[in-house]
């Protein structure tokens, strides 16, 4: 069976940078995933990441991405658009590491035979953190694009029955309970 993970990546510190940790947490509060998937919070890890996806066979990632268009546009890359060079300017320092860690992993052999990127325009990155309307509202999108291409390979998804809370540790007041 395949080994597929989903990974959010940015800095939950800078606003809409935290996009797809955020919306990582999200889907694991939501969804019940089989064995085979395993959801990694990438934060800002960069190259420490590459052990993470060493024994995937398709990987999804989630981020923000600096490209053409307007705050909250959807933008989506294929694993040849890291190789190729077709990747818009990077947005911040965990991305720099994002596509070294591919670079990596395809050097060590163990890069993931398929990856999509869905990547959303942020509006702003200050510091802050908690999402602005532009992103939170493109949230339902996103997530049912992660849920279709997971569908698209195969993977059955199951909505929980009573969904959870997500456990947005940041966004809660300093000292609050969890």
């Amino acid at each position: 069976m395949e080994k597929i993970g989903v990974m959010g990546v940015g800095n939950v510190l800078l606003r809409d940078e935290g996009f797809g940790v955020k919306l990582l947490y999200i889907l694991q509060a939501r969804y019940e995933f089989p064995d085979n998937v395993v959801l990694i919070d990438g934060g800002t890890a960069g190259i420490l990441l590459s052990p993470e996806i060493d024994n995937l066979d398709k990987l999804i990632i989630v981020d923000v991405v600096r490209a053409k268009g307007k705050p909250g546009d959807i933008k989506i890359y294929e694993k040849e658009d890291f190789f190729l060079d077709r990747l818009p300017l990077k947005l911040s320092p965990h991305q720099l590491g994002l596509q070294e860690v591919l670079l990596l992993n395809e050097i060590k052999g163990s890069c993931p035979k398929e990856i999509k990127l869905i990547g959303v325009i942020p509006k702003s990155i200050e510091t802050g953190t908690n999402l602005s309307s532009e992103l939170e509202e493109k949230i339902p999108e996103v997530e049912r694009l992660v849920i279709e291409t997971l569908k698209g390979w195969g993977v059955e998804v199951k909505r929980k029955e009573k969904p959870e809370a997500p456990n947005l540790w940041w966004e809660r007041e300093p000292f609050e309970e969890a």
